[in-house]
Protein backbone atom coordinates (compact mmCIF):
# COMPACT_ATOMS: atom_id res chain seq x y z
CA UNK A 1 0.00 0.00 0.00
CA UNK A 2 1.47 3.15 -0.97
CA UNK A 3 -0.24 6.82 -0.63
CA UNK A 4 -0.86 7.35 -3.77
CA UNK A 5 -3.08 4.79 -4.73
CA UNK A 6 -4.71 4.04 -1.14
CA UNK A 7 -8.15 5.71 -0.75
CA UNK A 8 -8.50 7.06 2.60
CA UNK A 9 -11.19 4.34 4.22
CA UNK A 10 -9.10 1.61 3.14
CA UNK A 11 -5.83 2.95 4.56
CA UNK A 12 -8.04 2.88 7.83
CA UNK A 13 -9.54 -0.63 7.11
CA UNK A 14 -6.18 -1.87 6.41
CA UNK A 15 -4.26 0.07 9.18
CA UNK A 16 -2.23 -1.68 12.19
CA UNK A 17 -4.11 0.04 14.63
CA UNK A 18 -8.09 -0.94 12.99
CA UNK A 19 -6.67 -4.50 12.51
CA UNK A 20 -5.51 -4.76 16.61
CA UNK A 21 -8.70 -3.85 17.15
CA UNK A 22 -10.32 -6.91 14.86
CA UNK A 23 -8.13 -8.84 16.94
CA UNK A 24 -9.64 -7.73 20.41
CA UNK A 25 -13.45 -7.89 18.68
CA UNK A 26 -12.70 -11.77 17.94
CA UNK A 27 -11.09 -12.31 21.46
CA UNK A 28 -14.09 -10.90 22.98
CA UNK A 29 -16.62 -12.47 20.61
CA UNK A 30 -15.04 -16.03 21.35
CA UNK A 31 -15.14 -14.98 25.10
CA UNK A 32 -18.49 -14.30 25.64
CA UNK A 33 -19.26 -17.46 24.19
CA UNK A 34 -17.04 -19.23 26.16
CA UNK A 35 -18.76 -17.48 28.94
CA UNK A 36 -22.57 -18.46 27.25
CA UNK A 37 -20.70 -22.20 27.55
CA UNK A 38 -19.69 -21.44 31.13
CA UNK A 39 -16.18 -21.81 30.60
CA UNK A 40 -15.32 -18.39 31.64
CA UNK A 41 -16.79 -16.05 34.65
CA UNK A 42 -19.64 -13.86 33.56
CA UNK A 43 -19.16 -10.98 32.26
CA UNK A 44 -15.61 -11.01 31.60
CA UNK A 45 -15.99 -9.59 28.02
CA UNK A 46 -18.23 -6.76 29.30
CA UNK A 47 -15.77 -6.42 32.27
CA UNK A 48 -12.98 -5.71 29.26
CA UNK A 49 -14.71 -3.90 27.24
CA UNK A 50 -15.88 -1.39 29.94
CA UNK A 51 -12.11 -0.22 30.10
CA UNK A 52 -12.15 0.93 26.49
CA UNK A 53 -8.59 -0.29 25.43
CA UNK A 54 -6.62 1.63 23.33
CA UNK A 55 -4.42 -0.38 21.74
CA UNK A 56 -0.97 1.15 20.86
CA UNK A 57 0.63 -0.74 17.83
CA UNK A 58 3.69 0.74 18.49
CA UNK A 59 3.96 -1.66 21.70
CA UNK A 60 2.35 -4.50 20.62
CA UNK A 61 5.57 -4.05 17.58
CA UNK A 62 7.85 -3.84 20.47
CA UNK A 63 7.13 -6.73 22.25
CA UNK A 64 7.10 -8.61 19.42
CA UNK A 65 10.60 -7.80 18.68
CA UNK A 66 11.29 -10.26 21.89
CA UNK A 67 8.59 -12.78 21.52
CA UNK A 68 8.74 -13.38 17.81
CA UNK A 69 4.53 -13.87 17.78
CA UNK A 70 2.61 -11.46 16.50
CA UNK A 71 -0.54 -12.54 18.56
CA UNK A 72 1.67 -13.36 21.79
CA UNK A 73 2.36 -9.99 21.54
CA UNK A 74 -1.22 -8.60 21.38
CA UNK A 75 -2.00 -10.62 23.75
CA UNK A 76 0.58 -9.27 26.08
CA UNK A 77 -0.46 -5.63 25.06
CA UNK A 78 -3.98 -6.41 26.14
CA UNK A 79 -3.14 -8.26 29.34
CA UNK A 80 -1.27 -5.26 30.55
CA UNK A 81 -4.45 -2.74 29.38
CA UNK A 82 -7.03 -4.90 31.04
CA UNK A 83 -5.64 -6.48 34.03
CA UNK A 84 -6.57 -9.90 35.43
CA UNK A 85 -9.64 -10.08 32.95
CA UNK A 86 -7.76 -10.94 29.84
CA UNK A 87 -6.17 -13.89 31.49
CA UNK A 88 -9.37 -15.62 30.32
CA UNK A 89 -9.00 -14.45 26.79
CA UNK A 90 -7.56 -16.58 24.05
CA UNK A 91 -9.01 -19.80 25.97
CA UNK A 92 -8.83 -22.95 24.13
CA UNK A 93 -7.48 -21.52 20.88
CA UNK A 94 -4.61 -20.91 18.29
CA UNK A 95 -3.33 -17.57 16.63
CA UNK A 96 -5.04 -18.90 13.78
CA UNK A 97 -8.20 -18.50 15.40
CA UNK A 98 -7.67 -15.26 15.55
CA UNK A 99 -5.32 -14.12 12.52
CA UNK A 100 -7.97 -15.99 9.87
CA UNK A 101 -11.42 -14.97 11.61
CA UNK A 102 -10.38 -11.51 11.88
CA UNK A 103 -8.74 -11.53 7.84
CA UNK A 104 -12.53 -12.79 6.80
CA UNK A 105 -13.89 -9.43 8.46
CA UNK A 106 -11.08 -7.54 6.88
CA UNK A 107 -11.69 -9.00 3.25
CA UNK A 108 -15.35 -8.95 4.10
CA UNK A 109 -15.82 -5.29 4.86
CA UNK A 110 -12.99 -4.43 2.06
CA UNK A 111 -15.59 -6.26 -0.02
CA UNK A 112 -18.48 -3.99 0.99
CA UNK A 113 -16.53 -0.94 -0.10
CA UNK A 114 -15.62 -2.16 -3.44
CA UNK A 115 -19.02 -3.63 -4.60
CA UNK A 116 -20.09 0.21 -3.83
CA UNK A 117 -17.39 1.41 -5.68
CA UNK A 118 -18.85 -1.16 -8.56
CA UNK A 119 -22.37 -0.07 -8.35
CA UNK A 120 -20.47 3.76 -9.09
CA UNK A 121 -18.87 2.47 -12.00
CA UNK A 122 -21.87 0.63 -13.32
CA UNK A 123 -24.40 4.12 -12.82
CA UNK A 124 -21.81 6.02 -15.02
CA UNK A 125 -21.66 3.65 -17.63
CA UNK A 126 -24.92 3.42 -17.93
CA UNK A 127 -25.57 7.28 -17.97
CA UNK A 128 -23.25 7.52 -20.78
CA UNK A 129 -24.81 4.62 -22.65
CA UNK A 130 -28.21 6.03 -22.62
CA UNK A 131 -26.49 9.02 -23.78
CA UNK A 132 -25.13 8.17 -26.83
CA UNK A 133 -27.44 5.15 -27.67
CA UNK A 134 -27.65 6.21 -30.77
CA UNK A 135 -24.41 7.59 -31.68
CA UNK A 136 -22.88 6.17 -34.63
CA UNK A 137 -19.30 4.97 -34.73
CA UNK A 138 -17.58 2.35 -36.30
CA UNK A 139 -16.83 -0.83 -34.79
CA UNK A 140 -13.62 -2.60 -35.38
CA UNK A 141 -12.04 -6.13 -35.06
CA UNK A 142 -8.54 -6.70 -34.59
CA UNK A 143 -7.90 -2.76 -34.42
CA UNK A 144 -9.72 -2.92 -38.21
CA UNK A 145 -13.10 -1.35 -39.26
CA UNK A 146 -15.89 -4.12 -39.41
CA UNK A 147 -19.47 -2.99 -39.11
CA UNK A 148 -21.28 0.02 -37.03
CA UNK A 149 -22.14 0.03 -33.89
CA UNK A 150 -22.73 3.07 -31.65
CA UNK A 151 -20.94 4.21 -28.79
CA UNK A 152 -23.94 3.82 -26.43
CA UNK A 153 -23.03 0.09 -27.85
CA UNK A 154 -19.79 -0.22 -26.45
CA UNK A 155 -20.40 0.96 -23.54
CA UNK A 156 -23.33 -0.89 -22.32
CA UNK A 157 -21.02 -4.02 -22.86
CA UNK A 158 -18.74 -2.74 -20.40
CA UNK A 159 -21.72 -2.02 -18.64
CA UNK A 160 -22.73 -5.41 -18.41
CA UNK A 161 -19.21 -6.92 -17.90
CA UNK A 162 -18.94 -4.84 -14.96
CA UNK A 163 -22.30 -6.21 -13.59
CA UNK A 164 -20.84 -9.43 -14.02
CA UNK A 165 -17.77 -8.31 -12.20
CA UNK A 166 -19.78 -7.10 -8.77
CA UNK A 167 -21.85 -10.27 -9.08
CA UNK A 168 -19.12 -12.14 -8.72
CA UNK A 169 -17.47 -9.77 -5.92
CA UNK A 170 -20.77 -10.84 -3.95
CA UNK A 171 -20.15 -14.47 -4.50
CA UNK A 172 -16.45 -13.94 -3.46
CA UNK A 173 -17.76 -11.67 -0.06
CA UNK A 174 -19.91 -14.75 0.88
CA UNK A 175 -17.06 -17.34 0.51
CA UNK A 176 -14.53 -15.24 2.32
CA UNK A 177 -16.89 -14.31 5.17
CA UNK A 178 -16.08 -17.68 6.91
CA UNK A 179 -13.46 -18.02 10.13
CA UNK A 180 -12.75 -20.45 12.65
CA UNK A 181 -12.33 -20.60 16.59
CA UNK A 182 -11.26 -24.36 16.75
CA UNK A 183 -8.06 -24.79 18.24
CA UNK A 184 -5.04 -25.99 17.30
CA UNK A 185 -5.54 -28.34 14.80
CA UNK A 186 -9.22 -27.61 14.17
CA UNK A 187 -10.38 -30.20 16.36
CA UNK A 188 -12.51 -28.38 19.25
CA UNK A 189 -10.01 -30.02 21.80
CA UNK A 190 -11.08 -26.93 24.45
CA UNK A 191 -13.77 -25.35 22.62
CA UNK A 192 -16.58 -26.81 20.71
CA UNK A 193 -18.39 -26.24 17.45
CA UNK A 194 -21.58 -24.61 19.64
CA UNK A 195 -19.05 -22.03 20.71
CA UNK A 196 -17.99 -21.45 17.58
CA UNK A 197 -20.82 -21.06 15.81
CA UNK A 198 -21.86 -18.93 18.79
CA UNK A 199 -18.73 -16.71 18.26
CA UNK A 200 -18.67 -16.51 14.54
CA UNK A 201 -22.50 -15.31 14.69
CA UNK A 202 -21.39 -12.51 16.89
CA UNK A 203 -18.53 -11.35 14.19
CA UNK A 204 -21.53 -11.89 10.66
CA UNK A 205 -19.36 -15.08 10.03
CA UNK A 206 -19.94 -18.27 9.42
CA UNK A 207 -17.74 -21.40 10.33
CA UNK A 208 -15.46 -22.70 8.14
CA UNK A 209 -16.58 -26.92 7.23
CA UNK A 210 -13.31 -28.50 8.13
CA UNK A 211 -10.74 -26.05 8.74
CA UNK A 212 -7.67 -27.97 9.97
CA UNK A 213 -5.56 -25.08 12.03
CA UNK A 214 -6.21 -22.43 9.16
CA UNK A 215 -9.49 -21.66 6.32
CA UNK A 216 -9.15 -23.06 3.65
CA UNK A 217 -7.41 -20.95 1.19
CA UNK A 218 -8.94 -21.96 -1.63
CA UNK A 219 -11.55 -19.61 -0.84
CA UNK A 220 -8.84 -16.61 -0.98
CA UNK A 221 -7.76 -17.77 -4.26
CA UNK A 222 -11.40 -17.63 -5.40
CA UNK A 223 -11.46 -14.32 -3.54
CA UNK A 224 -8.26 -12.78 -5.41
CA UNK A 225 -9.97 -14.30 -8.53
CA UNK A 226 -12.78 -12.01 -8.59
CA UNK A 227 -10.73 -9.22 -7.82
CA UNK A 228 -8.80 -9.69 -10.69
CA UNK A 229 -11.41 -9.78 -13.24
CA UNK A 230 -13.02 -6.80 -12.40
CA UNK A 231 -9.25 -5.16 -12.90
CA UNK A 232 -9.44 -7.00 -16.00
CA UNK A 233 -13.02 -5.40 -16.81
CA UNK A 234 -11.75 -2.27 -16.33
CA UNK A 235 -8.33 -2.65 -18.27
CA UNK A 236 -10.49 -3.61 -21.07
CA UNK A 237 -12.81 -0.23 -20.58
CA UNK A 238 -9.55 1.78 -20.39
CA UNK A 239 -7.50 0.20 -23.24
CA UNK A 240 -10.34 1.29 -25.88
CA UNK A 241 -10.38 4.69 -24.42
CA UNK A 242 -6.59 4.94 -25.12
CA UNK A 243 -7.49 3.86 -28.61
CA UNK A 244 -10.58 6.29 -28.80
CA UNK A 245 -8.52 9.16 -28.03
CA UNK A 246 -5.29 8.43 -29.73
CA UNK A 247 -4.99 11.62 -32.59
CA UNK A 248 -5.69 10.08 -35.33
CA UNK A 249 -8.79 8.63 -34.73
CA UNK A 250 -10.34 10.83 -31.77
CA UNK A 251 -13.65 9.89 -31.67
CA UNK A 252 -13.25 10.55 -27.68
CA UNK A 253 -10.88 11.43 -24.82
CA UNK A 254 -10.57 12.06 -21.06
CA UNK A 255 -11.54 15.57 -19.73
CA UNK A 256 -8.34 18.12 -19.65
CA UNK A 257 -9.10 19.85 -16.71
CA UNK A 258 -8.25 23.56 -16.36
CA UNK A 259 -4.48 23.90 -15.50
CA UNK A 260 -3.51 20.53 -16.34
CA UNK A 261 -0.53 19.72 -18.43
CA UNK A 262 0.10 16.65 -20.73
CA UNK A 263 3.96 17.15 -21.26
CA UNK A 264 6.89 19.07 -19.63
CA UNK A 265 8.27 19.65 -22.79
CA UNK A 266 5.47 19.70 -25.33
CA UNK A 267 2.64 22.16 -24.05
CA UNK A 268 0.44 20.63 -27.01
CA UNK A 269 -0.26 17.02 -25.23
CA UNK A 270 -3.61 15.73 -23.53
CA UNK A 271 -2.19 12.19 -22.61
CA UNK A 272 -4.80 9.74 -21.89
CA UNK A 273 -3.45 9.36 -18.08
CA UNK A 274 -5.90 8.14 -16.20
CA UNK A 275 -6.76 4.72 -18.80
CA UNK A 276 -3.16 3.77 -19.19
CA UNK A 277 -3.11 4.61 -15.56
CA UNK A 278 -5.71 1.81 -14.77
CA UNK A 279 -3.81 -0.16 -17.13
CA UNK A 280 -1.08 -0.24 -15.10
CA UNK A 281 -2.57 -0.96 -11.98
CA UNK A 282 -4.66 -4.04 -13.30
CA UNK A 283 -1.35 -6.01 -13.52
CA UNK A 284 -1.02 -5.39 -9.63
CA UNK A 285 -4.48 -7.20 -9.05
CA UNK A 286 -3.84 -9.50 -11.39
CA UNK A 287 -0.71 -10.70 -9.96
CA UNK A 288 -2.16 -11.50 -7.01
CA UNK A 289 -3.80 -14.28 -8.46
CA UNK A 290 -0.51 -16.75 -8.97
CA UNK A 291 0.59 -16.01 -5.49
CA UNK A 292 -3.00 -16.87 -3.92
CA UNK A 293 -3.47 -20.27 -5.77
CA UNK A 294 -0.20 -21.28 -4.68
CA UNK A 295 -0.84 -20.48 -0.69
CA UNK A 296 -3.71 -23.66 -1.15
CA UNK A 297 -1.16 -25.86 -0.72
CA UNK A 298 -0.33 -26.22 2.82
CA UNK A 299 1.32 -28.51 4.95
CA UNK A 300 -0.87 -30.67 6.31
CA UNK A 301 -2.85 -28.80 9.09
CA UNK A 302 -0.98 -25.85 8.50
CA UNK A 303 2.44 -23.86 7.64
CA UNK A 304 2.76 -19.99 7.59
CA UNK A 305 4.45 -19.83 3.78
CA UNK A 306 0.78 -18.22 2.89
CA UNK A 307 1.10 -15.42 6.14
CA UNK A 308 3.76 -13.43 4.07
CA UNK A 309 2.31 -13.57 1.08
CA UNK A 310 -1.22 -12.63 2.75
CA UNK A 311 0.09 -9.81 4.79
CA UNK A 312 0.83 -7.80 1.29
CA UNK A 313 -2.15 -9.09 -0.57
CA UNK A 314 -5.05 -8.06 0.96
CA UNK A 315 -3.96 -4.66 1.36
CA UNK A 316 -2.54 -4.39 -1.56
CA UNK A 317 -4.86 -5.62 -4.31
CA UNK A 318 -8.54 -4.63 -2.56
CA UNK A 319 -7.00 -0.87 -1.82
CA UNK A 320 -5.39 -1.10 -5.42
CA UNK A 321 -9.11 -2.37 -7.09
CA UNK A 322 -10.15 0.26 -4.89
CA UNK A 323 -8.92 3.21 -6.08
CA UNK A 324 -9.11 1.54 -9.50
CA UNK A 325 -12.72 2.13 -9.63
CA UNK A 326 -12.99 5.35 -8.16
CA UNK A 327 -10.63 6.34 -10.76
CA UNK A 328 -12.48 4.83 -13.40
CA UNK A 329 -15.68 5.87 -12.60
CA UNK A 330 -14.26 9.31 -13.08
CA UNK A 331 -12.80 8.73 -16.52
CA UNK A 332 -16.27 7.74 -17.44
CA UNK A 333 -18.42 10.26 -16.56
CA UNK A 334 -15.77 13.27 -17.73
CA UNK A 335 -15.17 11.38 -20.72
CA UNK A 336 -15.93 13.84 -24.00
CA UNK A 337 -17.29 12.52 -26.93
CA UNK A 338 -16.60 13.82 -30.62
CA UNK A 339 -19.82 12.16 -32.47
CA UNK A 340 -18.28 14.06 -35.26
CA UNK A 341 -15.25 12.24 -35.68
CA UNK A 342 -17.21 9.05 -35.11
CA UNK A 343 -19.08 9.90 -38.35
CA UNK A 344 -16.04 11.05 -40.52
CA UNK A 345 -14.35 7.56 -39.07
CA UNK A 346 -17.83 6.11 -40.64
CA UNK A 347 -17.33 8.11 -43.98
CA UNK A 348 -13.68 7.30 -44.42
CA UNK A 349 -14.38 3.77 -44.34
CA UNK A 350 -15.90 4.04 -47.49
CA UNK A 351 -19.19 2.25 -47.48
CA UNK A 352 -16.45 -1.09 -46.75
CA UNK A 353 -18.98 -2.19 -43.49
CA UNK A 354 -21.35 -3.02 -45.99
CA UNK A 355 -19.69 -5.88 -47.53
CA UNK A 356 -21.89 -8.48 -45.67
CA UNK A 357 -25.45 -7.02 -46.54
CA UNK A 358 -24.21 -7.14 -50.32
CA UNK A 359 -22.56 -10.42 -50.03
CA UNK A 360 -25.97 -11.63 -48.36
CA UNK A 361 -27.94 -10.09 -50.72
CA UNK A 362 -25.94 -12.23 -53.44
CA UNK A 363 -26.52 -15.20 -51.91
CA UNK A 364 -29.96 -14.63 -51.86
CA UNK A 365 -30.28 -13.73 -55.40
CA UNK A 366 -29.03 -17.43 -56.29
CA UNK A 367 -25.21 -16.92 -56.22
CA UNK A 368 -23.39 -19.77 -54.57
CA UNK A 369 -21.62 -17.91 -51.15
CA UNK A 370 -17.94 -18.66 -51.80
CA UNK A 371 -18.37 -17.01 -55.02
CA UNK A 372 -20.21 -14.08 -53.73
CA UNK A 373 -17.53 -13.71 -51.44
CA UNK A 374 -14.81 -13.37 -54.23
CA UNK A 375 -17.18 -10.65 -55.98
CA UNK A 376 -17.58 -8.59 -53.05
CA UNK A 377 -14.29 -8.65 -52.23
CA UNK A 378 -12.70 -8.06 -55.35
CA UNK A 379 -14.55 -4.76 -54.92
CA UNK A 380 -13.74 -4.14 -51.65
CA UNK A 381 -10.26 -4.14 -52.32
CA UNK A 382 -10.83 -1.73 -54.81
CA UNK A 383 -12.64 0.78 -52.44
CA UNK A 384 -9.51 -0.12 -49.60
CA UNK A 385 -6.66 1.10 -52.24
CA UNK A 386 -8.85 4.07 -52.99
CA UNK A 387 -9.85 3.75 -56.29
CA UNK A 388 -13.58 5.20 -55.32
CA UNK A 389 -16.62 4.62 -53.14
CA UNK A 390 -17.63 0.67 -52.34
CA UNK A 391 -20.96 1.44 -53.43
CA UNK A 392 -20.50 3.13 -57.01
CA UNK A 393 -17.95 0.46 -57.87
CA UNK A 394 -20.11 -2.40 -57.07
CA UNK A 395 -22.54 -0.38 -59.36
CA UNK A 396 -19.96 -0.87 -62.06
CA UNK A 397 -19.84 -4.15 -61.57
CA UNK A 398 -21.56 -5.97 -64.33
CA UNK A 399 -21.15 -9.71 -62.62
CA UNK A 400 -22.61 -7.94 -59.85
CA UNK A 401 -25.71 -5.76 -61.50
CA UNK A 402 -26.56 -9.26 -63.38
CA UNK A 403 -27.62 -10.66 -60.27
CA UNK A 404 -29.05 -7.74 -58.38
CA UNK A 405 -29.90 -4.12 -60.16
CA UNK A 406 -29.44 -0.81 -58.58
CA UNK A 407 -32.24 -0.42 -56.77
CA UNK A 408 -31.72 -3.38 -54.33
CA UNK A 409 -27.67 -2.75 -54.50
CA UNK A 410 -28.40 0.19 -52.83
CA UNK A 411 -31.08 -1.28 -49.95
CA UNK A 412 -27.76 -3.31 -48.93
CA UNK A 413 -26.22 0.22 -48.04
CA UNK A 414 -28.70 1.19 -45.19
CA UNK A 415 -27.13 2.07 -41.80
CA UNK A 416 -30.30 2.27 -40.17
CA UNK A 417 -30.90 -1.62 -40.68
CA UNK A 418 -27.71 -2.50 -39.39
CA UNK A 419 -28.29 -0.92 -36.17
CA UNK A 420 -31.56 -1.82 -36.12
CA UNK A 421 -31.28 -4.34 -33.00
CA UNK A 422 -28.95 -1.63 -31.30
CA UNK A 423 -32.00 -0.78 -28.87
CA UNK A 424 -33.24 -4.38 -28.29
CA UNK A 425 -29.22 -4.95 -27.06
CA UNK A 426 -29.48 -2.04 -24.76
CA UNK A 427 -32.26 -2.65 -23.27
CA UNK A 428 -31.54 -5.99 -22.49
CA UNK A 429 -28.05 -4.59 -21.04
CA UNK A 430 -29.41 -1.57 -19.11
CA UNK A 431 -33.05 -2.08 -18.23
CA UNK A 432 -32.63 -4.79 -16.22
CA UNK A 433 -32.24 -3.45 -12.67
CA UNK A 434 -28.87 -3.50 -11.16
CA UNK A 435 -28.90 -6.20 -8.66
Amino acid sequence: MIPRYTPADFAVLWSPAHRFSVWLDVELAACEALEAAKLVPAGTAGAIRSKKLVLQPSRIDEIERTTKHDVIAFLTHVEELAGADARWLHRGMTSSDVLDTSLAILLRDATDKLVARCGKLIDALARRAREHAKTPMIGRSHGIFAEPITFGLALAGHHAEMKRGRDRLQTARREIAVGKVAGAVGTYAHLSPDIERDALHRLGLEAETVATQVVARDRHAAYFGSLALVAAGIERLATNVRHWQRSEVREVEEAFTAGQKGSSAMPHKRNPIASENLCGLARIVRAAVVPALEDVSLWHERDISHSSVERMLAPDTTSTLAFMLDRAADMVDGLVVYPENMQRNLDGAAELFFSEAVLLALVEAGMPRQEAYVLVQRNAMRAWRGEGAFGDLLAADPDVIARLDRAKLRESFNLERALAHVPAILERALGQPNR
